[in-house]
């Protein structure tokens, strides 16, 4: 493979790269290569420099390693552990109860049961209903990395 510039009667240049020197021969004969700025047939080489390796050159420094990118600061990070020693401390407090968590909350709330704390899931339309008479709940905290 050869990287050729290319220029056309416009003057925009542009890089092509063609299987060897008679495969770029053929193409321009054929009016195959167009300008990709203005879609123009009439294109050339432009005067390109060699890059070749030379031997008496000191190789460039290794790259340093890539170091890791903070995308929180650290008051961030210290605030999603503080979320999550909270949320696990909530969890190991109460009995999880599952999808029952709605009428195991009302069932509480009438006295049917002895009082508790208790987390489980609920559906939305649950949650408002619970609300509505009074009965209180709240969700857990949860980071967007422990939802994917």
């Amino acid at each position: 493979m050869i990287r050729f510039s290319l220029v056309c009667d416009q003057g925009h240049e542009f890089e092509s790269w063609f299987r060897d020197g008679s495969s770029y021969e053929d193409q321009a004969e054929r009016g195959l290569l167009t300008c990709p700025h203005c879609g123009s047939a009439k294109v050339g080489k432009a005067i390109m420099a060699p890059q070749v390796a030379r031997k008496d050159r000191e190789a460039p420094p290794p790259a340093a390693p890539p170091q890791p990118v903070a995308l929180m600061s650290a008051e961030e990070q210290a605030l999603r552990a503080k979320v999550r020693e909270l949320r696990a401390m909530l969890t190991d407090k109460s009995d999880y109860v599952g999808e029952r968590f709605a009428s195991e909350a009302r069932k509480m709330h009438e006295g049917d049961v002895e009082q508790r704390a208790i987390h489980g899931e609920a559906t939305g339309e649950d949650v408002r209903s619970l609300l509505e008479d009074g009965i209180e709940v709240l969700p857990l905290p949860t980071l967007p990395d422990e939802r994917n």
